[in-house]
């Protein structure tokens, strides 16, 4: 950000160099990938079953969008009648609290399909805060959005992984982060042989290499596909 900064300005001429660009910057720790099998997702998903905000983890996993998108989702982005989620915003993290952003790049701004599995657990969720909205009466601030207090406020991130993690370990499953869920969909399509140029639009990212260089490790041997095609070819010609 530092060296942003000072590029700008330097620009403008309001000083001589980048004095970043004599410091080696510190590597970033990357973080780990862990996903769970489809059978730990089922554990997780009957423990959250009747949990208020049911519906933010069966979308966190089917449709593998972030955290901050799920936030700042609201009721006018889904129609469940075709069952699909344009995503419009993303909640982030600001210098005083949170605000709802534009995303990124064009492509963080798609259209995702919902199964049939989201689509039955929003039109709960409909059902539970419209229940939430009678019984807070008045003091019900009605924001637009899906997932919201008990008042219809903006939900706390912190309180989301609160919850999240109390379910998970009411459930013995491994801890993995929130947003490996995401990691969780898009491993488990692509191992299963959907196109990384599909899995690269639903996840929002800017360049289907980015999904390559991510999730590389999770894709079938295609060379050893290759080889059974071309056995396949010159016994048929035979």
């Amino acid at each position: 950000m530092l060296h942003h900064a000072l590029k700008d300005v330097g620009r403008l001429g309001l000083v001589p160099r980048n004095v970043c660009d004599l410091v080696d910057p510190p590597r970033v720790a990357k973080h780990e990938i862990q996903i769970w099998t489809p059978q730990q997702v089922d554990t997780f998903m009957r423990a959250a079953a009747s949990h208020r905000l049911a519906a933010v983890f069966v979308l966190a996993v089917t449709t593998g969008m972030r955290e901050g998108e799920l936030l700042a989702l609201k009721w006018a982005d889904i129609d469940l009648t075709s069952g699909a989620i344009q995503v419009r915003r993303n909640r982030a993290k600001m210098l005083h609290g949170r605000a709802d952003k534009d995303p990124k790049t064009t492509s963080g701004r798609r259209r995702v399909r919902l199964t049939p599995t989201a689509v039955t657990a929003l039109h709960q969720h409909r059902t539970r805060q419209l229940e939430e909205r009678l019984a807070a009466g008045d003091a019900w601030q009605d924001l637009g959005y899906v997932f919201t207090t008990s008042v219809g406020t903006a939900l706390d991130p912190s309180n989301l992984l609160k919850q999240y993690r109390a379910l998970i370990r009411g459930a013995r499953l491994p801890l993995i982060v929130f947003h490996d869920l995401r990691h969780s969909a898009a491993s488990w399509l692509i191992a299963h042989g959907v196109a990384v140029n599909t899995v690269s639009q639903m996840l929002g990212h800017a360049d289907p290499a980015i999904t390559m260089r991510i999730y590389a490790h999770t894709m079938p041997d295609a060379q050893e596909h290759a080889v059974t095609v071309m056995e396949r070819l010159l016994s048929s010609a035979k």
